[in-house]
């Protein structure tokens, strides 16, 4: 059965994401930081007259900071709360079935929690990721 993923870049590699878990796609504008939070979590950005909580990816995934800051962010909504992930360039949203992870598949650090399954995209498979994996302290939630 096929699923709608919409497909983004995550420090340059592609990753599909489930269309369930994603709210909208925007830009985002001045983060206001948050003292005293995790390392993933940027602050905070007004978003269409609500509060987000601005997740940093690359740092929730344990991989080097980026060149130049993302500013594009898929939202999504976790227990009535609103977070705005940062990702890189978007590529679409398209249906896949989405295949289990096989155990030959060694994911490195952060992208072993957050990976869910594969998609196959023209005939290259895509780690498709869980975006509760990222947020700060609802890592069990992702299991």
């Amino acid at each position: 059965m096929n699923t709608l993923f919409l497909i983004a870049h995550i420090a340059g590699r592609a990753v599909a994401i489930d269309s369930a878990q994603v709210e909208s796609v925007v830009d985002i504008g001045t983060v206001i930081p948050v003292p005293r939070t995790g390392g993933q979590v940027l602050g905070l950005a007004a978003l269409r007259s609500r509060v987000v909580t601005v997740i940093d990816t690359r740092t929730a995934l344990n991989l080097p900071a980026g060149a130049v800051p993302a500013t594009r962010a898929v939202i999504t909504a976790v227990e009535g709360h609103h977070y705005a992930v940062l990702v890189d360039p978007l590529e679409d949203v398209a249906p896949f079935e989405l295949l289990p992870l096989s155990s030959g598949i060694v994911l490195d650090g952060g992208w072993r929690a957050a990976g869910c399954g594969i998609v196959e995209q023209d005939g290259e498979p895509l780690l498709a990721i869980d975006l509760r994996a990222l947020l700060p302290g609802l890592t069990a939630l992702a299991a």
